[in-house]
């Protein structure tokens, strides 16, 4: 295989890193908000919006994805085989995520079909774009040094992302929606939807594909999936990841169920005046006048600020003591704070905050380190096999993102309805919503206990990751004298 040894450029970790910025404004909506949007805007009920996110998203996840990976795997043209990918599916991808987001006047039978058919098509052009984008990071260089730090580009990117849409996001829907948040939302994506094309055509023309595939190199659909269930790592990074999505979805989508039915308003109000007044007081007003959204936003905020300040030590970390034992160590850290909430009444506002402060950053250290060990994995393939299927590699990343994400996102549904959580839809015309106590409380399980369960499991099963640092070493030096042969 040939690799071109030259180290990547500022503009090309910018360029690759702004496609993450793209996805992940649509990964984070959905994450954040899609039970909500089903639920309280769009007016599903919570099993019928439990069982689309969770049948669509497992179809999408064990469907798409493997398809997806072995297409873009045998892709041959003059721009590589992954980012072509990235340039035909830019503005699909755009449009979809309006449609996905839009609240057509339907009877209720005909609001469920639409919702099938527009997550349905979002999820298989986010795979079709997101996969291939992913693989990329396999092949635009091989030097793993230069990898950790194009992931640390790519995560900051993801993190302005999440902190555009879990801060910000809530409160402008309410304001150019002027409280009526159906029109807010569709406003929103409009704009999002033209931005994340933008982008994602930006990291088209500014990458390049370095390491190439032997001319004579050849394998069938059965030899790579062959060598997928014999490689222990890919398996263990599948399995983590999903549970990793699972985590992550269902406490971001919690949240916003948490600040509306758990959290004192009146506490609350306090806790956040001094800090709205000292950032009106600098020009920064997005937060409104709802004080639910503003404090939910200052709540992301705090977490998404301190995860970039991890992403800032996960390189030097990572660099030292490897990629694995790093994760591990602060996924278990971050879990810790995630079971505290379970301990905080409704009126502890400073002890919620300072819990997600150091939840974002101990969580952070771990954000680069999962798409950089997944490429990892894809190496050691190659040095195992000597023959390298980035996309299918790729893939255990993706099956295991949608498939969490689905799973997560229907259990926070699924949940609420168990602890007999009163939708939109379920209460009674005109009437203020009053959600009983079982439901308050499920809401306070669904961001502390819960999601605390998946971290713990995937941390057990790092300790058979075999990849550590010592065989990084080893990987990256005999790749590299195969290549230069």
């Amino acid at each position: 295989m040939n690799s071109n040894s030259q180290k990547l450029t500022v503009k090309e970790k910018i360029g690759y890193s702004l496609g993450d910025l793209a996805a992940n404004l649509v990964f984070q909506t959905l994450m954040t908000y899609l039970a909500y949007f089903y639920t309280d805007i769009y007016g599903l009920e919570a099993n019928h919006a439990s069982a689309i996110m969770l049948t669509v998203g497992l179809i999408a996840a064990f469907g798409f994805n493997p398809i997806i990976g072995a297409l873009a795997d045998r892709t041959k043209s003059k721009w590589g085989k992954f980012r072509p990918w990235i340039l035909y599916t830019a503005i699909p991808l755009g449009v979809i995520s309006l449609l996905a987001f839009s609240t057509p006047d339907f009877e209720y039978k005909g609001k469920v079909i639409y919702a099938v058919i527009t997550y349905t098509l979002l999820l298989l052009l986010y795979a079709a774009n997101n996969l291939p984008y992913s693989a990329l990071s396999g092949v635009i260089t091989g030097d793993m040094a230069d990898r950790n730090s194009l992931s640390s580009y790519r995560f900051v990117a993801v993190m302005f992302a999440q902190f555009f849409v879990q801060v910000f996001m809530l409160p402008i829907i309410e304001s150019v929606g002027d409280g009526d948040k159906a029109l807010g939302i569709e406003i929103v994506m409009t704009w999002l939807a033209l931005i994340g094309t933008i982008l994602l055509l930006v990291t088209f023309f500014t990458t390049k594909e370095r390491i190439i595939p032997k001319p004579e190199q050849t394998s069938s659909l059965k030899e790579d999936l062959g060598d997928l269930f014999k490689n222990r790592p890919w398996v263990i990074i599948l399995i983590v990841t999903t549970l990793v999505f699972v985590t992550l979805a269902m406490k971001g989508g919690s949240y916003v169920y948490y600040f509306e039915n758990y959290v004192n308003e009146e506490k609350l109000t306090h806790f956040i005046r001094p800090i709205l007044e000292v950032l009106s007081g600098i020009g920064v007003n997005f937060f409104g006048e709802n004080p639910v959204s503003a404090g939910f936003g200052l709540f992301n905020a705090g977490g998404i600020i301190f995860m970039i300040v991890g992403i800032a030590f996960s390189k030097r970390f990572a660099d030292k003591y490897g990629k694995r034992d790093v994760f591990s160590v602060a996924l278990f850290l971050s879990t810790l704070f995630i079971i505290l909430f379970y301990f905080f009444s409704k009126t502890a506002i400073a002890l919620i905050f300072i819990s997600q402060i150091l939840h974002g950053f101990f969580y952070g250290l771990t954000i680069p380190l999962l798409w950089a060990m997944i490429a990892d994995v894809a190496d050691y393939s190659e040095w195992k096999n000597n023959r390298r299927a980035t996309a299918i590699i790729f893939s255990a990343m993706m099956v295991g993102l949608k498939g969490g994400l689905s799973i997560g996102s229907a259990l926070v549904a699924w949940i609420l309805g168990l602890y007999h959580y009163v939708t939109k839809e379920g209460a009674v015309l005109g009437a203020t919503i009053v959600q009983p106590e079982s439901a308050v409380q499920g809401t306070k399980m669904l961001v502390s206990i819960y999601p605390a369960i998946p971290f713990l499991i995937g941390i057990g099963l790092l300790f058979f990751y075999e990849i550590n640092k010592k065989m990084e070493v080893q990987i990256e030096a005999e790749l590299k004298e195969r290549r230069s042969n």
